[in-house]
């Protein structure tokens, strides 16, 4: 093939909340890029991107699947790379790796259900990794269908600047078309050919008025984007061509100043055409985007990478996948230089360089292979030993350290073990494979009862992992009942002497700290300086700096364990103030180990509590079914926060719900609504127990440990 010019390269994802018709749209976008020459339906398991077996079973998407497609716009080949993501809060790491590495975003909405909450978790995503995003209007065929109130919603609920660049022409069951407030003209998709085929008609003459209210207020939004536009529009608003709107409207998007906006019915093979040409004019290529930032290992220097063939390669791993065929596949995007088959990278986190054996284009869970990546692109590398998520390989003689990729903490855990004796080993390969593939499940072995207890983001997570198990892995396994995964937190300051001494002939031990020991600083973000303040006030060596890590480390590593039932501690604060040391008796063991100690009997005294995760809640309910539902949370210690209309009389209830309250929730939902309110929740934050039932809770894993 033809060498690609990267700024007609877009690297993109589809995200959205659950049920908004992310695949069905990717499968739209491969048919009519000729990369596939039958439309595969979510609903008949025979999606392309949803390749699992247990995605096409369930009709979810569960990973991210990427492919690369090629779409003519302008008389131009653009060259996308696509990235399917799922919409279930318990796949979100998915989403999180996959916007890390990617261009721009189409967030997708259901006509219907507007923004709902996984809309809100993956906009506030793309906004934490600065994604320019397109906005498209899903489902505008269904019953309840209302394309405007989507745009109000946004504005409410996101605090997003849509653009309109569309209305539709009818919607409903009589949606057929919709107006391009660019062109102003009418698109209408002929049903019987799929959609492949649409003629451009004038505007009906009904819908002659509304378009032009609606072109007046693109050509508004462009020019707050364009001086010389804003010039143009006071003049001659009629003067101003389709060239410069597009030109006004992408600084605007690169910006994330404004979401340009569209609508459709992937199902009904309305709408994609127009949303693949968009995705060329509006989203960023990998040269619109700023230069990779990064930190030489070396040096501490930060430096920067254009996305350029002629730098130094650097590329990211974003995802880790087992193949049945070629083993372990790793995802990755190159940011500068280019990746060769054969030829060597280095890991900066190992340290080890490694042989890329060969490398694949994706599409799906095919492989294409090819001799190079490029700078702005994204393929899959195979023969790589020793690699993670989130890993930076780059050429040897240029390091360089890319941001990494943070994860939310798991929120729930069960305790498993293989049914026979004989598939031990399987069972820990297995477990030990999808940890690699996947950063939020966590496999550790309980050390006071000896189980394997694994965690992930929800029950749907888990559940998928133990049906992977036995699948792929040919393991059956026997599981516990859900555990919810509490913290520990301290409420009061106390101050503290510890002394640790230990003769034992010869040399002994000797450690002496004066610390305080109490809650973080408000100000204090734990997600970028870590759970533990410490600060050292100790004035005329009275303990040597050379110990003081030591210090640090003790109460960073006891902070693992806390004093009620082992439950880790998130955050606290130690300030020591002062100590003593003993000229040949002290070393660094000795002050860790008297860290320990304090943070042990300080923790008793000050105020431990325990904290439980809570879950932000949406439940759609008809009218009629609303008391049960609010009756039946409260019964669940939730609070509810709040209740919406929503269209078609249902009403949203929002609530705050302890985690361990909600197993088994869908199920009893639908008991009490017949089976016609849905739900979906996500972690919000972790918060303080009552006395009663953090007595039950420790009593509880007392009682397991006394079984062991």
């Amino acid at each position: 093939m033809a060498k690609q010019d990267l700024h007609l390269t877009r690297n993109i994802g589809i995200m959205a909340h659950i049920d908004a018709g992310k695949t069905t749209t990717s499968e739209r976008i491969l048919y009519y890029t000729g990369k596939t020459h039958k439309i595969g339906e979510v609903h008949d398991g025979a999606a392309t991107m949803d390749w699992m077996a247990q995605e096409q079973e369930r009709g979810i998407t569960i990973t991210s699947a990427a492919t690369t497609c090629y779409w003519n716009y302008n008389n131009k080949q653009f060259k996308i790379n696509l990235i399917d993501t799922p919409g279930h809060v318990d796949f979100t790491a998915e989403v999180e790796r996959s916007l890390r590495v990617l261009d721009g975003a189409v967030a997708t909405y259901c006509a219907v259900g507007g923004v709902q909450p996984q809309s809100e978790t993956v906009w506030r995503q793309a906004d934490k990794y600065n994604v320019p995003r397109l906005g498209y209007v899903n489902k505008m065929d269904r019953s309840g269908a209302n394309y405007f109130d989507v745009l109000q919603q946004m504005k409410d609920v996101l605090g997003a600047n849509p653009v309109s660049l569309v209305i539709p022409i009818g919607q409903e069951e009589t949606f057929k078309g919709i107006v391009d407030l660019l062109k102003m003209k009418a698109i209408i998709w002929h049903d019987e050919t799929q959609g492949a085929e649409f003629e451009i008609d004038d505007i009906p003459a009904e819908l002659q008025d509304e378009a032009q209210e609606w072109r007046d207020k693109l050509v508004e939004a462009a020019a707050e984007f364009d001086e010389a536009l804003m010039e143009k529009f006071f003049d001659d608003p009629n003067s101003i061509t389709e060239e410069e709107l597009i030109a006004a409207i992408r600084k605007g998007t690169l910006a994330m100043e404004c979401t340009p906006m569209l609508c459709g019915s992937s199902f009904k093979n309305k709408g994609v055409q127009t949303l693949l040409d968009y995705v060329c004019a509006f989203l960023p290529s990998p040269v619109d985007t700023p230069n990779i930032v990064g930190e030489n290992p070396n040096t501490g220097e930060e430096e920067d990478r254009k996305p350029s063939e002629d730098e130094p390669t650097s590329a990211l791993a974003f995802k880790i996948a087992t193949d049945p065929y070629v083993g372990r596949l790793v995802f990755f995007r190159v940011y500068s230089g280019k990746v060769e088959a054969g030829s060597y990278v280095f890991n900066t986190r190992s340290g080890k360089k490694e042989r890329v054996s060969r490398l694949f284009q994706m599409n799906s869970n095919k492989q294409q292979p090819m001799d190079c990546i490029e700078a702005g692109d994204i393929g899959a590398g195979v023969g790589f030993k020793d690699i993670r998520t989130g890993d930076t390989l780059c050429a040897e003689d240029h390091p360089i350290v890319l941001e990494s990729i943070t994860f939310p903490d798991t929120v729930i855990s069960i305790a498993v073990e293989p049914k026979s004796q004989a598939d031990i080993a399987k069972l820990d390969n297995g477990l030990a494979k999808l940890a690699e593939e996947d950063p939020t499940f966590t496999v550790h072995t309980d050390e006071q009862s000896g189980q394997t207890v694994i965690s992930g983001m929800g029950e749907l997570h888990l559940d998928i992992i133990i049906d992977r198990l036995k699948r792929e892995f040919k393991v059956e396994c026997n599981q516990g009942k859900p555990q919810v995964n509490y913290k520990e937190a301290i409420t009061k300051t106390v101050n503290l002497r510890e002394v640790y001494k230990k003769q034992s002939g010869g040399r002994g031990k000797f450690a002496d700290i004066i610390v305080n020991v109490g809650p973080v600083d408000d100000d204090w973000d734990i997600k970028e300086n870590g759970g533990l303040q410490f600060v050292n006030e100790v004035k005329g060596g009275n303990v040597p700096k050379e110990f003081i890590p030591s210090v640090q480390k003790g109460f960073e590593d006891a902070m693992k364990n806390g004093v009620l039932g082992g439950y880790p501690v998130d955050s606290l604060k130690v300030t020591l103030l002062d100590g003593s040391f003993h000229p040949v008796d002290s070393d660094q063991l000795s002050f860790e180990l008297a860290a320990r100690n304090a943070y042990k009997n300080a923790c008793v005294q000050a105020g431990p509590v325990l904290m439980e995760p809570v879950m932000k809640l949406e439940v759609v309910t008809p009218e009629e079914n609303m008391g049960d539902v609010i009756g039946d949370l409260n019964k669940r210690r939730g609070q509810v926060e709040g209740m919406e209309e929503a269209r078609s009389g249902a009403r949203i209830v929002k609530a705050m719900v302890p985690l361990a309250e909600m197993f088994g929730y869908v199920t009893a939902l639908r008991t009490i609504t017949s089976g016609r309110a849905t739900s979906s929740m996500e972690y919000d934050h972790h918060s303080p127990v009552s006395s009663s039932i953090a007595k039950a809770v420790l009593e509880e894993v007392k009682g397991r440990v006394d079984l062991v």
